[in-house]
């Protein structure tokens, strides 16, 4: 039985430009440190843009971080760029950890969990989908309530998304609105990717979800209220892929539902 101990929380209002976010020494007299996995599939356009707004946005807000570019044989040569940029910005902050073909998303958020060392994990889309600008609201959201996971959200105030045409964002509704009916996750956006945990929520959660592709991110919601974790949203807005196509065609939304029914009788 689903547990119901989810709280959810919003923030409202523009994002500010700069703000450094004070934390205090934890017990082992260190600030906390927060990973990036990015895995990448034919990203060579988008990968310098969403690097240097990630730096930007960690290094205005005061943070520690590195971000782990986990790369699946792309053959357009992302690899490539990725070693550049581990070159501009140090490695230190750009951690390389590819992989022989396309293995699948939860194994890569797997590799990368194994290859990082912070204290708290965000998972996020390599094509500026989503803009690193929204990092500050979800690490102050949950330094305040101390959340398992921030998940952001397309569908509460303040959110949105932008350059999908009626088709897309009648696609994205109707998920959401079947998988809100038949899972009840306790979260306005069920679909959506771009989530901070604390690393070690983040390994449980992938142990025990079984589903592959577009279906993946929604059971680590479902199963997060299952083992009553805390839950926090943000506000963000969602900006379809400048450079690459879309990666979601028939087959993955075929594939969506049955993920959904499938999860559905499985909980």
């Amino acid at each position: 039985m689903l547990g119901s101990s989810c709280r959810t929380s919003h923030f409202k209002g523009a994002i500010p430009q700069t703000v450094v976010i004070e934390f205090p020494p934890s017990a082992m007299g260190k600030t906390p440190k927060y990973s990036v996995l990015l895995p990448t599939y034919n990203e060579r356009q988008n990968l310098p843009i969403i690097v240097w707004l990630l730096v930007k946005a960690f290094t205005e807000a005061n943070l520690d971080y590195e971000i782990i570019v986990i790369d699946d044989a792309s053959p357009d040569g992302t690899l490539e760029i990725a070693k550049q940029l581990q070159s501009a910005y140090g490695e230190n902050h750009i951690v390389l950890r590819p992989r022989a073909g396309k293995l699948g998303l939860g194994t890569a958020y797997v590799h990368g969990i194994q290859h990082s060392t912070g204290d708290y994990i965000f998972i996020m889309d390599a094509d500026m989908s989503h803009h690193p600008k929204f990092i500050q609201e979800f690490v102050r959201l949950q330094q305040q309530n101390n959340y398992d996971v921030v998940t952001g959200t397309r569908y509460s105030h303040g959110g949105g998304v932008y350059g999908w045409d009626l088709r897309r964002k009648l696609t994205s509704r109707v998920a959401n609105y079947l998988a809100d009916i038949l899972l009840n996750p306790g979260v306005s956006d069920l679909t959506g990717s771009f989530r901070l945990y604390k690393k070690s929520v983040l390994a449980h959660l992938i142990s025990v979800t079984k589903s592959k592709g577009y279906v993946f991110q929604m059971e680590m919601m479902v199963r997060a209220r299952q083992f009553n974790y805390s839950i926090g949203e943000v506000p963000i807005t969602f900006v379809d892929r400048v450079f690459g196509e879309s990666k979601l065609g028939a087959d993955e939304i075929v594939g969506y539902l049955k993920g959904l029914w499938a999860l559905f009788t499985d909980i």
